[in-house]
């Protein structure tokens, strides 16, 4: 009797321990409502971390490794995260009996990769042990061989990969990040999952306060709090490991679930940042027209000659670019551009026959005052051109310096822009012909 009693306790402190496991992964924005609901409990199993040599040169490539299904290793942990599409058509079976079981009695559940097997009939199918139940269960390819469906990236609807979230948090929780995108997400209640989405701005730095799951495409959810408190969350997808989503899927709207795509690391390139600290506090402008992002997020085109004093340089992870904060002497509006210091081929983009993101080719030192040129002056400066009665400091202002000069014996002179075919021609005051 003795002995019963103490097998039962020690079932139930599992029981309570296993819940415990299970309800770490579900972390929730601080404003989201409370709700009461009964506890799950389940049995707690320990993770096991896996290391794999990694060459790329970035946070994502070097900390987490995609697993291919045909790779997966017997012990991978993924979470029954089933959209409303999963809730008509059934995952899994029990492995005891091999009836169907409603993807919404597993929502939640743990699932524990153990192998795959193939019938004497040439039936393929992934199996797992429920970490919650104890239960086997297992996922029947639905035709062909293992081989031929695991390499179709499709990999076992429903299952979000554990093995990212794990490692998120050991690498991201109370690290300092910048926002990459304007629209997160804030919880509405603290155990359903709905949402409303919220506007942030851009680059604001914000601190990770949790990290748990998210949904199968996108399974790690980072929980972030800005300088006031408020907390927003995103759910990206870093490994990619089962998501169900091809490379090509995660552009345009889908960007901000990566990583890359909402976030960047505080301490990214930050020795390369501190290298270029000297250009902080100075004012340059802009030689050329060029695309710039305002505060909100949005492009916006920036003119010829406009002043800018440099508020910071960041380094931008695994790249060459450094992101400058800009405040406009004119305006006070803050805007920001990814720039190269290091001018090479690989730099984008062509202004004038020059690589637009090139530092030096981009911006000019110093600030120009428009009050001492009259208006249309202003204007002709802005548009790249040289017009009747300007000065030679207004047209180098305007089409920069000249490839030669040729001078008359009459004072007059010459300035040739083979380029572009120009030759602007000066009296002998030095103003414009």
């Amino acid at each position: 009797m003795e002995f019963k009693k103490l097998a039962l306790a020690a079932i139930a402190s599992m029981m309570v321990m296993s819940g415990m496991a299970q309800e770490s992964y579900f972390v929730k924005t601080k404003n989201a409502k409370k709700t009461v609901v009964k506890q799950n409990n389940s049995e707690d199993t320990a993770a096991e971390a896996e290391e794999e040599e990694v060459s790329a040169p970035d946070f994502v490539g070097d900390n987490f490794k995609f697993h291919s299904l045909c790779n997966w290793k017997e012990g991978m942990k993924f979470m029954v995260m089933p959209e409303k599409y999963d809730l008509i058509v059934n995952t899994f079976s029990d492995a005891s009996n091999n009836k169907e079981v409603s993807s919404g009695k597993l929502q939640h559940k743990i699932m524990i990769y153990k192998n795959h097997t193939e019938s004497a009939e040439g039936i393929a199918y992934i199996n797992f042990v429920c970490q919650d139940d104890g239960k086997a269960y297992y996922y029947r390819v639905p035709n062909g061989s293992f081989e031929d469906y695991c390499y179709n990236k499709m990999g076992v609807p429903t299952l979000a990969y554990l093995g990212d979230v794990d490692i998120a948090r050991s690498l991201l929780l109370g690290k300092t990040l910048f926002t990459k995108t304007t629209i997160f997400r804030e919880d509405i209640d603290d155990m359903g999952e709905g949402f409303r989405e919220v506007k942030v701005p851009l680059n604001e730095e914000v601190k990770v306060v949790a990290v748990g799951v998210g949904s199968r495409k996108f399974p790690v959810k980072i929980i972030v709090a800005d300088k006031s408190g408020r907390e927003f969350y995103q759910n990206v997808a870093l490994s990619k490991t089962n998501c169900g989503m091809r490379d090509d899927e995660f552009i345009m709207d889908n960007t901000k679930y990566t990583f890359y795509g909402s976030f960047e690391l505080a301490d990214a390139n930050e020795k390369a940042a501190k290298e270029y600290a000297s250009y902080i506090g100075h004012t340059y402008y802009t030689r050329y027209r060029t695309p710039m992002t305002n505060e909100k997020g949005e492009k916006v085109t920036i003119m010829r000659l406009s002043s800018f004093t440099i508020k910071a340089i960041k380094g931008m992870n695994g790249t060459k670019y450094m992101k400058l904060t800009l405040k406009s002497l004119k305006t006070g509006e803050v805007f920001y551009k990814d720039v190269a210091f290091v001018h090479d081929d690989n730099v984008a983009g062509d202004i004038d026959g020059h690589r637009e993101d090139y530092f030096n080719y981009l911006f000019q030192k110093g600030a120009i005052d428009f009050s001492k040129y009259p208006a249309n002056h202003v204007t002709a400066m802005q548009q790249g051109k040289a017009i009747r009665g300007m000065t030679k400091e207004c047209v180098r202002l305007a089409k920069g310096e000249p490839a030669r000069t040729v001078k008359d014996r009459n004072g007059r002179e010459d300035w040739i822009y083979p380029r572009e075919g120009v030759v602007v021609k000066f009296d002998k005051n030095g103003k414009v012909m």
